[in-house]
C-alpha cells in the first residue's frame, strides 16, 4: 500500500518533479551493479580466503554503496538548486574508494580475495567518477574522478597481468569512468535546465497577472479618475452656492447624481468586459497552457462547425456564428474545465470538442484520463473550481457557477466519469433560445 501510495504521489505530482524523480533514480540504479559484484565476491569466496579480508572489502563495499547514492542525492541538489556543497560525504566517499583499491590490491595477489575482487576494484573505480561530477566544479571533477586509473594499473600490474591486456583494461576503464562523467555530468544539466524552465514559466505567469491587473486598474482609472474629480468638484461648488442659491445648488447636486449614475454604468461594462470569456480565445489558450504542462491536447470540430467557436451557415439549425451569450457561457466552461484538469488530475490528455447538434444545441465536450481511482468525480472534483465569486450573468467560477449560467440559457451541464480513469465534463446550449 505505502508503495502504491508513493508511485501515486510522483503520478499526480508536477511535470519538474516527476523529470527530477527520473533522472535521480536513474543515476541511482548504477549502485545495483555494486551489491551484484558483492553478492558475487561472497559466493565465490574459498575457504583458503581470510575470511576477515572478504567480510572487511564487502562492509567496505555495502558503504561506498550507501555513500555514493547519499552523493548523487546531495550533489544533485547542489548541482541543480544550488544548496551547499556535501564536502564531508565527498571526503568519506573518496576514504572508501581507497579502501576498496587498496584491499584489492593487497588481497587479490596474495590469495586473500577470489578473482572477482579485480572486478569490483574495476567498477569501484568507473562508479567513483559519476557522483564526484556533480559535487566539484567541471576541471576538479574530471582530475579526482581520473584518480583511480593509476591504482586499477597498479592493481593490474601487481597481479602480473600482460602488458597488452593491462592496456586493453586501463582502455576500457578510462573509457568506461569518461561515459559515467558524462552520464552524470549531462543528467545534471538537464535537470538544471528543467528546473530553471519552469521557474522561468512561473515568473512569466506571475507577470501576466501583475501585467493584467495593471490592465484593469488603469481602466478603472480612467473610467473613474474624470468623474471622480467633476464630482468633487461640483459637490464643493454646491456647498458654496447652498447659502445664496439653492436652486444653483440644487440644480449642481443633480449634476452631480446624473455623473454618478454614469459612473456606475461605466464601471459594470468594464467589470462585464473583463469577465466576458471569448470561446475562441478560451480553446486557443486552453490548448497552450495544456502543453506547456505536458498534457496532450487536442481540439475537435465535427463536419457542422467551420472554425472553433463560429459555426457555418449549412450547420443543422444553424442560423449563422453561434450567438455572444452561447460563446461566452461555453468559453467559461473550457477556462474552469483547463484548471480542474490542471489543479486536480495527473492527465496525460485532454480532448476538447465542439459541434452543434440537429436539433440546434451547442455542445462543448472535455474529456481528460488521469482521475485518482479514489478520488472525486471530477478530473477536479465537481466540487473543485474557484468558489462563488458573483459574476455578471450569475454564478461563480467552480463547476456549480458554470452549471447556473449554462441553465441560466436554457442548457445544462454534466460533469462524471466516463469509464477507469477518464472524466467528461458536457455542457449543451439551446442556441435558438439563446437568441
Amino acid at each position: 500500500m505505502r508503495a502504491t501510495g508513493w508511485m501515486d504521489g510522483i503520478r499526480r505530482s508536477s511535470q519538474r518533479a516527476r523529470v527530477h524523480h527520473y533522472f535521480a533514480w536513474s543515476l541511482y540504479s548504477f549502485a545495483l551493479a555494486e551489491v551484484v559484484l558483492t553478492v558475487a565476491l561472497l559466493g565465490r569466496a574459498t575457504g583458503d580466503s581470510v575470511w576477515w579480508v572478504v567480510v572487511l572489502l564487502c562492509a567496505a563495499l555495502l558503504a561506498h554503496i550507501v555513500l555514493g547514492v547519499l552523493l548523487t542525492r546531495a550533489g544533485l541538489r547542489h548541482y541543480v538548486g544550488g544548496l551547499d556543497r556535501p564536502d564531508r560525504l565527498l571526503v568519506a566517499f573518496c576514504a572508501v574508494t581507497g579502501v576498496i583499491g587498496a584491499l584489492t590490491a593487497v588481497g587479490v595477489p596474495a590469495g586473500a580475495l577470489p578473482d572477482e575482487g579485480l572486478a569490483v576494484a574495476t567498477y569501484v573505480a568507473i562508479y567513483f567518477s559519476g557522483p564526484v561530477m556533480l559535487v566539484l566544479p567541471f576541471g576538479r571533477a574530471c582530475a579526482l574522478a581520473a584518480a583511480p586509473v593509476p591504482v586499477c594499473a597498479a592493481i593490474l600490474f601487481v597481479n602480473g597481468a600482460q602488458a597488452a591486456q593491462q592496456a586493453v583494461v586501463l582502455g576500457t576503464v578510462t573509457g568506461a569512468i569518461a561515459l559515467f562523467a558524462l552520464t552524470y555530468r549531462a543528467s545534471g544539466w538537464t535537470l538544471r535546465v528543467v528546473h530553471r524552465l519552469d521557474e522561468a514559466r512561473e515568473t512569466e505567469a506571475r507577470l501576466a497577472v501583475a501585467e493584467e491587473r495593471l490592465r484593469f486598474g488603469r481602466d478603472l482609472h480612467d473610467v473613474l479618475g474624470r468623474n471622480l474629480s467633476v464630482i468633487a468638484l461640483k459637490s464643493e461648488l454646491a456647498a458654496q452656492l447652498l447659502t445664496r442659491d439653492t436652486a444653483a445648488a440644487s440644480g449642481q447636486m443633480a449634476e452631480v447624481q446624473r455623473i454618478a449614475r454614469d459612473s456606475q454604468r461605466e464601471i459594470r461594462d468594464v467589470v462585464r468586459g473583463y469577465r466576458q470569456a471569448d470561446l475562441h480565445t478560451e480553446l486557443v489558450g486552453a490548448r497552450g497552457v495544456l502543453q506547456a504542462a505536458g498534457i496532450v491536447c487536442a481540439i475537435e470540430e465535427l463536419e457542422e462547425s467551420s472554425r472553433i467557436g463560429d459555426f457555418g451557415d449549412d450547420a443543422p439549425g444553424s442560423a449563422g456564428p453561434l450567438p455572444a451569450p452561447v460563446q461566452s457561457a461555453l468559453g467559461w466552461v473550457v477556462r474552469e474545465g483547463t484548471t480542474n484538469v490542471l489543479r486536480h488530475a495527473a492527465a496525460g490528455r485532454c480532448t476538447v470538442r465542439l459541434h452543434r447538434t440537429a436539433e440546434g444545441e451547442a455542445v462543448l465536450e472535455m474529456e481528460n484520463d488521469g482521475v485518482p481511482a479514489d478520488g472525486p468525480e471530477s478530473g477536479g472534483g465537481p466540487e473543485a473550481g474557484g468558489g462563488a465569486e458573483p459574476a455578471d450573468g450569475g454564478g461563480g467560477t467552480g463547476l456549480a457557477g458554470l452549471r447556473e449560467r449554462v441553465v441560466a440559457l436554457g442548457g445544462s451541464l454534466s460533469a462524471g466519469r466516463a469509464g477507469g480513469d477518464t472524466f467528461r465534463l458536457v455542457a449543451r446550449v439551446p442556441v435558438r433560445a439563446a437568441e
